[in-house]
């Protein structure tokens, strides 16, 4: 059995030795990928090679990956950016289509074009799951095609670990000329991702989350979208991210997502298989925890298990587990520590009490049975001292 257990790896997991290797290589070497000198020259040459690798990785073509500085920027960059420009070519088009169910990347872009730029925005309806319907996605966009800007739902949901039609919702966006965005930071390594199979206009991956480094990511953007930027200075990566091109990172980037693509099968299998005994666990030690989100592991990511535990407040059993070496989140790690029920739960139609007392294991690929068994031996008196404190 394990000492310690971590079970956060959908907030960041550990970065592959390969790409440790990949960015440790490229940290002592001088060279600006704008600059026209040779070691620019060289630098240059290390991002494309790098943007090959991200692209085949994901089913994109080069010109289609621009880098950013990961995740949020480039939810932001999608939305805001998409925004601007439709409305620019159209005054008409306000409206903004999202789940309520997004990652706060996207939910607080939406609600800051909103109350900034007069955005209209339309909350889409999601099932028990958290789910979107392609149904209900095209009666939003039928009411009036001709004011939507965009419509954004992401790939699979970082609390609960449902997976979006995100396919069949691009098809009916594609009907009626409006693009889709999709943030896929947490399906990248662990479903099939291909961004010119799926048929969204931009999408959303980060380097943390598929074992390569922090603070490097990219928007996938077809070339027909030439979104307003949020930086304004060099015009690097296609005039819409400026920005010096941290070469070292881009490259461990482009290792990670060639190593989790090429092992999403694996991971699937081995990390499910994992997932599937620490929910058995969970549910044998407290037989009243509810899993959240789709129950069948073909419409929810293989690495993820939601709980909610009635009496609890999921604060309290975080730190308790803690204690007992157990690292876990309350849900989205950008909004740790703040004692608030889970906006997806929520949506999906859950009471408020429940929806507060949730805790998310998320595994990795360096995950193991050991600490699977470190989890099953701790839960059940960490969830009846966190109900005893709820009372007194």
């Amino acid at each position: 059995m394990a000492d310690s257990a971590y079970f956060d790896h959908a907030a960041t997991t550990p970065m592959y030795a390969e790409a440790v290797r990949t960015m440790t290589e490229h940290l002592p070497v001088t060279g600006n990928a704008s600059s026209l000198h040779a070691p620019g020259r060289l630098a240059r040459r290390t991002v494309e090679e790098a943007r090959e690798t991200v692209a085949a990785a994901l089913g994109a073509r080069p010109s289609e990956v621009v880098f950013t500085a990961g995740g949020t920027e480039s939810d932001n960059l999608a939305v805001k950016g998409l925004y601007w420009a439709r409305r620019a070519a159209d005054a008409a088009r306000t409206r903004v289509l999202a789940s309520p169910v997004e990652h706060h990347a996207v939910l607080d872009a939406v609600h800051w074009l909103a109350d900034h730029e007069g955005a209209v925005v339309e909350w889409l309806p999601v099932d028990s799951l958290g789910r979107v319907h392609p149904e209900a996605l095209r009666e939003a966009i039928a009411r009036d095609p001709s004011d939507v800007a965009l419509a954004t739902v992401m790939w699979a949901n970082n609390e609960i670990g449902t997976l979006q039609p995100v396919t069949e919702l691009a098809a009916v966006c594609a009907e009626f000329d409006v693009p889709l965005h999709s943030d896929a930071v947490q399906a990248v390594g662990q479903v099939p991702v291909d961004f010119a199979g799926s048929g969204v206009a931009a999408l959303t991956m980060t380097g943390h989350k598929i074992g390569g480094p922090y603070g490097v990511g990219a928007l996938l953007l077809g070339r027909e979208y030439a979104p307003v930027p949020l930086l304004h200075g060099g015009g690097q990566e296609r005039d819409v991210r400026s920005g010096t091109l941290d070469v070292p990172a881009i490259a461990a980037l482009g290792t990670a997502a060639e190593l989790a693509t090429a092992r999403t099968a694996d991971f699937a299998r081995d990390v499910g298989a994992l997932r599937d005994l620490l929910v058995a666990a969970v549910a044998g030690a407290v037989p009243d925890a509810v899993l959240n989100g789709d129950p069948d592991p073909a419409g929810r990511l293989p690495a993820n298990a939601h709980f909610s535990f009635p009496g609890c407040e999921g604060d309290s059993l975080l730190l308790l587990l803690d204690a007992q070496g157990i690292a876990c989140s309350t849900g989205s790690a950008c909004t740790a520590g703040i004692a608030q029920p889970s906006h997806v739960l929520l949506a999906a139609g859950a009471a408020p009490d429940l929806a507060r007392g949730t805790l998310r294991f998320s595994l990795g690929h360096t995950s193991t049975k050991d600490e699977v068994e470190t989890l099953a031996a701790v839960i059940g008196p960490a969830v009846e001292r966190a109900r005893s404190a709820g009372l007194s």
